[in-house]
């Protein structure tokens, strides 16, 4: 098995501005185990969490609390936990649907290959993804605390640190706001 690149120290760290959204019925920010668990872990490494909010299930009132965020040039990365499962209420992937500029495959088949060493089968039910939003990164993971740990240990957290060779999503920022790069 060919195993992650390991941050390398040559380049500096570049934290990003995350946004973390909740998509419950029933959780509180107190209950919110998954949302805390993306806000804690993504601040311990460096970045800055500009916005937590939990929405309900309605495909609506989701894609609008996206569609504000990626509009606001003050937000990097979107987060998302919740709705991705195959169940009517689960509407968070169709919310964000109409606004992806590009889609990510691979962030949910390498999600869904990494979580069939953990949980088996079952991984076949998540419909984790990930899109170029404009120039906001957004990516959808399951409610589950062990869901959003994998994602975010495995796949994301390595992802959003600029030392990561041969390449990460935080390098490509400037090429995708059309900036140059120096």
């Amino acid at each position: 098995m060919v195993r992650p690149t390991v941050p390398q120290m040559e380049r500096e760290f570049i934290s990003v501005n995350v946004a973390v959204l909740t998509v419950s019925d029933t959780r509180t920010i107190e209950t919110d185990s998954s949302g805390k668990l993306i806000a804690d872990r993504l601040t311990e490494v460096g970045h800055r969490i500009v916005a937590h909010e939990i929405v309900i299930d309605s495909e609506l009132i989701i894609r609008a609390k996206l569609a504000q965020w990626i509009a606001d040039p003050g937000v990097d990365v979107v987060i998302a936990t919740g709705g991705t499962g195959v169940t009517p209420r689960d509407v968070t992937p169709e919310a964000l649907a109409p606004l992806v500029t590009k889609s990510i495959p691979g962030f949910g088949e390498l999600f869904r290959w990494i979580s069939y060493e953990e949980i088996g089968t079952s991984t076949i039910q998540s419909r984790a993804e990930a899109a170029l939003c404009g120039a906001t990164y957004v990516f959808l993971l399951p409610g589950s605390t062990g869901g959003v740990r994998t994602g975010l240990e495995k796949i994301l957290i390595p992802q959003l640190d600029h030392r990561l060779k041969p390449c990460n999503f935080v390098m490509l920022l400037p090429r995708i706001r059309n900036e140059k790069t120096s």
